[in-house]
C-alpha cells in the first residue's frame, strides 16, 4: 500500500511540475527561433489547404515537409483518426502540400504519447526540406538539484533522447551554468565540441547555443529541446534547428503576453482549462473519489489516506487559499464531470480559506448540481463552528468530520457500499 501511495506521490509531482509550463507549437518556436537569428528552415503555418498550396508555392513547390502541429511527441510515428499514417510527409508539389494538409487538419493526430482520443491538428507547418551533414540533440532546462540551467546535448540527435541514454550514456553530455556568469564563450565552444559536427561548423554551433540560452533567460523558459540540431548542406548558416519544444515557467505569464498569446488552448483538457480560469489546480486520475482539498501537501496527503484505507483518488484539485462558494461550485462541477465519481471528499484547513466560505459552497454546489453522490467534509481552521452550523442546517446529507483519519474511513466505505 505505501509503495502504491508513494507512486501516487511521485506521478502527481511530475504532472504538477509539466502543467506549470506552457508548451508552444513548433511554427511558433521556429518564429521565436528566427527573431534570436538561430538558423532554421524556411516555413509557414498554414490553418487550411489553400494556404498550404499556397506557401508551398512561394517555398519553390519541391521538395518539402509538411508537419501536422500538435502538441505531443512521436508525431511522425502516429497516425490520425482517418487512418492516414504519420503526422509527417515530404512532398514534391504545392498539390500534394494541399492534400496531405486537407487529409490533416481538423482531424486528430494519435501517438504514444497523446493517448487514445489524440490532438487536433488546427494547423499544418509547410517547411523546406533541408538535408543535413550531422545530427545532434541539445537541451536547456532546470536542473532542480543544483538549482542551475542545465544544458544537454549528444552527437547522436534526431532520435528517441532516452534509448541514446540508455544504450550509449557516454553520448550524454551534460554542462550547469551559473545564473551570475551566463554562458560563457568557452563553455559554449565545449558544448559545440560535444556534438559531432565539423570543426568548420563548430563556430555556428556555439553561436546557435549561444542564442539558444539567451532565449532561455529572456523569454522564462522552463525547458528548450532542439532534436534535431543538424549541420547543414548548402545554406547560409552551418547549423540549423530542424525541430523545436519549447517550455515556459507559468509564473512568468504576466511578463511574457506575447508568449502566452500563442497559448492552443484545443490542445488541452478542456476540464483543466476550466479550472485554470477559476485559479484551481485539477488533474484527472483513474479512481471514483472525487478530493477537494486547499494546498498541494494537503492533497497528497488526503490521497495518501484514501489509499490507507483501500479507496482510490479520482483526481487532483486544489482550490488554494482563494476558494470561495463560487469557485467551490466549479470544483464540483469538475468533479461530478467524471461518471466514475462515487463519492466526493472535502478536506480543507481554513488558515486562509474560511470554513464558513467552503461550507457556504458546499452547500449550494450541493443543490444546485443536484449532487446524488455522498460528499464528506473534513473542516479545520478558521471559522470552523460556523462552517459546521451552516452544513448542519442545511439538511443535505453531508457527512461532517473534524479529523482525517475517521473522515477518509467513511468516504472510502460510502464507495465500497
Amino acid at each position: 500500500m505505501l509503495s502504491r501511495s508513494l507512486a501516487l506521490k511521485k506521478g502527481l509531482q511530475q504532472v504538477a511540475i509539466q502543467k506549470r509550463c506552457l508548451s508552444i507549437h513548433e511554427f511558433r518556436s521556429a518564429e521565436l527561433l528566427r527573431k534570436y537569428g538561430i538558423g532554421t528552415p524556411a516555413g509557414e503555418a498554414a490553418f487550411d489547404p489553400k494556404q498550404a498550396y499556397e506557401i508551398a508555392e512561394n517555398l519553390g513547390n519541391k521538395s518539402l515537409v509538411v508537419k501536422a502541429q500538435a502538441l505531443t511527441g512521436g508525431r511522425g510515428k502516429g497516425h490520425f483518426d482517418t487512418g492516414l499514417k504519420s503526422g509527417i510527409h515530404m512532398v514534391d508539389s504545392a498539390e500534394q502540400a494541399e492534400g496531405i494538409a486537407k487529409d490533416m487538419l481538423q482531424h486528430r493526430l494519435i501517438t504514444k504519447q497523446s493517448g487514445a482520443k489524440g490532438k487536433p491538428v488546427s494547423a499544418v507547418y509547410v517547411v523546406k526540406r533541408v538535408d543535413a551533414k550531422h545530427e545532434a540533440y541539445l537541451s536547456i532546462l532546470l536542473d532542480r538539484g543544483s538549482k542551475k540551467a542545465m544544458i544537454i546535448c549528444s552527437s547522436q540527435g534526431g532520435m528517441n533522447i532516452e534509448e541514446v541514454a540508455e544504450k550509449t550514456p557516454d553520448a550524454i553530455k551534460k554542462f550547469t551554468v551559473n545564473a551570475s556568469e551566463g554562458l560563457t564563450p568557452e563553455v559554449a565552444s565545449q558544448i559545440s565540441k560535444s556534438l559531432g559536427f565539423s570543426s568548420e561548423a563548430e563556430a555556428d554551433a556555439a553561436d546557435a547555443v549561444t542564442k539558444l540560452f539567451k532565449i532561455f533567460q529572456d523569454k522564462d523558459a522552463s525547458q528548450i529541446e532542439i532534436n534535431p540540431l543538424s549541420e547543414v548542406i548548402g545554406q547560409d548558416t552551418k547549423v540549423m534547428c530542424m525541430d523545436a519544444k519549447f517550455g515556459f515557467d507559468d509564473n512568468a505569464s504576466f511578463r511574457q503576453e506575447e508568449i502566452y498569446s500563442w497559448r492552443d488552448l484545443s490542445q488541452e483538457d478542456p476540464d483543466e482549462v476550466v479550472a485554470k480560469k477559476s485559479d484551481l489546480n485539477f488533474v484527472k486520475l483513474q479512481g471514483n473519489i472525487g478530493c477537494l482539498v486547499n494546498g498541494a501537501g494537503l492533497a497528497m496527503a488526503t490521497m495518501d489516506v484514501i489509499k490507507l484505507y483501500g479507496g482510490d483518488p479520482a483526481n487532483f484539485l486544489d482550490c488554494g487559499g482563494g476558494a470561495t462558494p463560487e469557485t467551490i461550485e466549479t470544483a464540483f462541477k469538475l468533479i461530478l464531470s467524471n461518471e466514475n465519481v462515487d463519492a466526493i471528499f472535502v478536506n480543507i484547513f481554513g488558515g486562509i480559506v474560511r470554513c464558513d466560505y467552503v461550507a457556504q459552497g458546499l452547500v449550494a454546489a450541493t443543490k444546485n448540481l443536484a449532487v446524488r453522490v455522498p460528499i464528506v467534509a473534513r473542516l479545520q481552521g478558521t471559522n470552523l463552528d460556523e462552517g459546521r452550523r451552516i452544513i448542519q442546517e442545511s439538511g443535505l446529507k453531508i457527512y461532517s468530520f473534524d479529523e482525517l483519519d475517521p473522515a477518509a474511513e467513511k468516504v472510502v466505505q460510502l464507495t465500497q457500499q
